[in-house]
């Protein structure tokens, strides 16, 4: 994948089985969020297939839910907790329908499981950081996902909102749904993940995160940039 004559990505092919949690980790400019925001179809690949169950991932766009950066995201935009939630239903009503009580009852349902019940009628600029992630999660989950993208989820969050977002993970795990998750905290790789993909602008190495993530892949992918301890 480029953007004009420069390659962010390039020979990037993976399988990953459901249920797998995989952590996406790399330097700045390594084409993390590139290569998230092209399965999420927020950006056009040059080449290459993407599928999902063996079915081309464009013709099941609607069960692939995308959690981008917070700095991505115009928190001054007119709309409330309970609306951004509901967007996540869109794709599976149509885009011209508007969401029945069945939907409501979701989204509500979903804020609440996430720690913010009765706070969906708040402009989404009134939550704190690890709460608009929750928001965001919580419009992932009524999506019915088999797919979930997490762009940088742990930037900026409290403990407490960490733990939430740990949790939704691991529901999301139970559920047979793949989590993929770029980030720059390596130790949320080693809590969380049960794979690593180690990327610099290709796959440098790809595996269970107990035999992946080792001092040997995290220097090959940071080029030598990254102090390891055991």
């Amino acid at each position: 994948m480029s953007y004009g004559s420069t390659f962010q990505l390039l020979d990037v092919s993976i399988a990953v089985q459901r249920g797998a949690v995989v952590g996406l980790i790399g330097p700045n400019g390594s084409g993390k969020s590139t290569l998230l925001k092209a399965i999420a179809g927020v950006l056009d690949a040059d080449a290459g297939t993407m599928s999902l169950n063996g079915r081309p991932l464009r013709a099941q766009a609607s069960h692939v839910a995308f959690v981008p950066q917070r700095e991505d995201v115009n928190w001054d935009f007119p709309a409330s907790a309970l609306d951004v939630v509901l967007m996540g239903r869109f794709r599976s009503i149509g885009w011209l329908r508007r969401p029945g009580r069945d939907d409501r009852e979701r989204a509500k349902a979903a804020l609440a499981q996430l720690g913010l019940g009765g706070m969906g009628a708040r402009h989404i600029s009134q939550f704190s950081g690890g709460q608009q992630q929750r928001i965001f999660l919580a419009r992932a989950m009524v999506q019915d996902p088999v797919l979930v993208l997490l762009d940088e989820p742990f930037t900026g969050i409290d403990q407490e909102n960490r733990e939430v977002l740990h949790e939704a993970i691991r529901g999301f795990a139970r559920e047979g749904i793949i989590t993929l998750m770029a980030t720059h905290d390596l130790d949320e790789v080693q809590a969380t993940c049960s794979h690593v993909l180690c990327l610099n602008k290709r796959v440098v190495a790809f595996g269970p995160t107990a035999t992946t993530y080792t001092p040997d892949n995290l220097r090959a992918t940071f080029g030598g940039r990254v102090a390891v301890f055991a």
